[in-house]
């Protein structure tokens, strides 16, 4: 049975990835220092599953833990999501975000070849392209991230090329991720950010659900069909499948595989907005702000490759996306409680 650590798999997209992954009879461990998500979401993966995960609080850049951990398990592959993850948040602290995003990730990727575990599939993210001069984006654009989190990704994606160069022994999967929306249809499990959040869906949900008084829509001068910025949204589960994907694919392939994943379709701030009302069946209040440092107009996916490589592509729409994070929100108003 092969035996995956799963780094920050308590996280949103780390703990519906592990629900992949059991359902898919992989061996899961996990380890996270909770900075950004709570226990409980893997509780309630194990509810979900009927299987269990083994869990360590514990920070990537501790080698001592991460030791231990090799140590008492045959770890065969790694996928790799801890990481601080706010754009906003890593223009004001990019000191913070380099010694967490890349420091951890080098101390892993150590520890890992002292264990003889070389497979590694990294939660990289679309910011590593910045301003696109073209879009849709296909994996050989030009990388030009426009703040130090989209730039520690790309550090990040550098170190492991580097890495492959200079050991063939290492099988690497990048991973670009555009916008991961949703939550899982039971309604147990979805995305509960600490503080105000980052990301519009949670944003437009906790206004729903009244946490929030209206929605802050950032820029509506953009060059874009309502003016609202337009991004490629995903299913976190479409994601979660994705890394099975490339969980399946890494033994396969010699090279460096460097993919997208998307669904090839742009939606403003507004559309969604507008679907969420649609599902919801009322209005939500919103008031428009200024642009947020950092932020680009128009952002979203060539998912060609993926589907050629991983034999993936994402199937869930819109409307399902609102549906699974209004049932989520509703249910979860507090989110995990922490």
């Amino acid at each position: 049975m092969m035996q995956v650590l799963v780094t920050g798999g308590a996280g949103y997209i780390g703990s519906h990835t592990c629900i992949a992954l059991l359902e898919a009879g992989y061996d899961v461990v996990v380890v996270d220092n909770l900075s950004n998500a709570s226990k409980e979401s893997l509780k309630r993966v194990e509810q979900i599953t009927r299987k269990s995960i083994v869990f360590y609080q514990a920070d990537l850049r501790n080698r001592n833990d991460l030791e231990r951990i090799f140590s008492s398990h045959k770890i065969t592959s790694v996928i790799h999501f801890a990481g601080l993850k706010a754009v906003g948040e890593s223009v004001k602290e990019p000191l913070r975000y380099y010694e967490n995003n890349v420091c951890g990730t080098i101390v892993l990727c150590e520890v890992m070849a002292a264990h003889g575990c070389r497979s590694i599939v990294f939660s990289s993210s679309a910011t590593v392209y910045g301003d696109p001069s073209i879009v849709p984006i296909s994996e050989n654009a030009s990388l030009s991230p426009t703040n130090p989190y989209g730039r520690s990704k790309l550090m990040v994606e550098e170190i492991l090329r580097d890495l492959h160069i200079s050991d063939h022994r290492w099988r690497v999967i990048l991973l670009r991720y555009f916008n991961p929306v949703g939550a899982h249809p039971s309604g147990l499990i979805g995305e509960d950010p600490n503080g105000i959040p980052n990301n519009l869906m949670p944003f437009i949900a906790q206004t729903a659900v009244g946490k929030r008084e209206r929605l802050s829509i950032f820029g509506n001068d953009y060059d874009t069909h309502d003016g609202t910025g337009v991004r490629d949204y995903i299913h976190v589960m479409d994601l979660a499948e994705g890394h099975l994907k490339a969980l399946e694919a890494i033994g396969k392939h010699e090279d460096l595989l460097c993919v997208n994943l998307g669904t090839g379709e742009g939606y403003s701030v507004l559309d969604m907005l507008k679907t969420f009302e649609r599902v919801l069946g009322r209005k939500i209040p919103y008031t428009f702000a200024p642009r947020r440092s950092g932020d680009i107009a128009i952002c979203y996916a060539d998912p060609a490759l993926a589907e050629k490589i991983l034999g993936w592509k994402a199937k869930r729409g819109i409307d399902e996306m609102c549906e699974d994070t209004w049932r989520w929100q509703s249910q979860n108003p507090d989110g995990y409680g922490r």
